[in-house]
């Protein structure tokens, strides 16, 4: 199989002979452990966290562009969020925005653009990305996944890609690498969805494991089989609609139908059942920035470890602290170490960065007492 070599220069794959390949970005999360910067109106993936000047979204589709032509990128996202999207890619035409009435996880979002692209172009082959997730060293990124679409062009496989752990972390999905089928593509052995602490050392000290980094490559017509055998419901709601895709009657029909649909993730539903499951081990820096920490290991720092964004800090006796704080406000903190300090305006929340996977709790308990207000 050829390949690019490591650090190769800025790749331009959008040639005639590549018009098959597309790009599916998954935009309909809320991002519950990012609160209270991340809520229902406003989720991460519009946000501009890290202060480049463009939103989670934007930077998604711009290190795409190099591989995919803009007119062959597709957003999924909720219909809340169709404003926010057009706001934020101006160059997409609607017709490449679809609206999910409903938010069922992963599994069929990934479907209905699976039947979506077969009907408009049946050799089609697609890359499925989250919108949120923060990636360095960019043009590795475009020679490893232009690896990763023509290893899933010359085999019927269903390929993720698999970072190298740093850390016993989590909050992450770990792969067993199993035998190899390229020199850059094995097969995968388990799947195994945030462990406990314990066994995620294991993972690590092993050798043998990889994050998984949710980012899957696969032709359209692939895919489509491996949701007929695994997931048999979800195949049958939309072959309900089958002479609906790439129609101007496919909206009506989701609208009528997404919403039954089972409510499952692409991992337990088809990953981790399929036996034509492949992962590239990949090089590029990865992060989900899927929660505080992961934006405060993310974000440069000062002479005393604190990350500050849009706020001014003075501090005395305090270190490894991220301050997030709108409108410039003036932050005094004394004998602080380690904690978040998040302030949006109408939420103050102040948790230590070691407890921040309790967040979502925090976010299910202020749900329930406020009536949404908050969330």
């Amino acid at each position: 199989m050829a390949g690019l070599p490591h650090g190769a220069e800025k790749i331009n794959d959008n040639r005639p002979d590549n018009k098959h390949r597309y790009c599916v970005v998954m935009c309909g999360g809320i991002g519950t452990r990012f609160w209270p910067y991340s809520r229902t109106d406003m989720p991460k993936q519009f946000i501009d966290i890290l202060g480049t000047g463009r939103t989670l979204l934007q930077m998604t589709v711009d290190r795409l562009l190099p591989l995919i032509p803009m007119e062959n990128m597709l957003v999924v996202t909720n219909a809340r969020y169709a404003d926010l999207v057009k706001e934020q890619l101006p160059e997409l035409d609607p017709s490449q925005i679809l609206l999910e009435p409903d938010r069922r996880n992963t599994a069929p979002c990934i479907a209905w653009a699976a039947y979506h692209l077969a009907a408009k172009d049946p050799e089609a082959t697609m890359i499925v990305t989250p919108s949120d997730h923060f990636i360095t060293r960019e043009r590795l990124f475009e020679a490893e996944v232009l690896r990763g679409f023509e290893f899933i062009e010359e085999h019927d496989a269903l390929l993720t890609l698999g970072v190298n752990p740093t850390r016993p972390d989590t909050g992450y999905g770990y792969i067993q690498v199993g035998s190899p089928v390229t020199s850059d593509v094995s097969r995968v052995k388990t799947f195994t969805e945030k462990p406990d602490l314990e066994l995620a050392r294991v993972f690590v000290d092993s050798g043998e494991f990889l994050w998984n980094a949710g980012i899957f490559l696969w032709k359209a017509s692939v895919i489509k089989e491996a949701i007929a055998r695994w997931l048999p419901d979800l195949a049958a709601e939309l072959d309900l609609g089958a002479d609906c895709f790439g129609t101007p009657r496919e909206n009506d029909f989701i609208n009528a139908h997404f919403g039954l649909c089972p409510r499952i993730s692409i991992d337990y539903g088809v990953m981790q059942k399929a036996d034509n499951v492949c992962v590239e081990r990949v090089e590029f820096g990865w992060s989900d920035l899927g929660t505080w920490g992961s934006v405060y290991d993310n974000s440069p720092k000062n002479r005393d470890s604190n990350v500050t964004q849009n706020c001014n800090v003075l501090t005395y006796d305090s270190t490894g602290n991220i301050f997030a704080v709108r409108d410039r406000k003036l932050v005094v903190a004394s004998g602080l170490h380690g904690y978040i300090v998040a302030d949006t305006g109408d939420v103050l929340m102040i948790c230590p960065i070691t407890a921040e996977q309790s967040i979502r709790q925090i976010v299910s308990d202020v749900e329930s007492r406020f009536n949404g207000k908050f969330v």
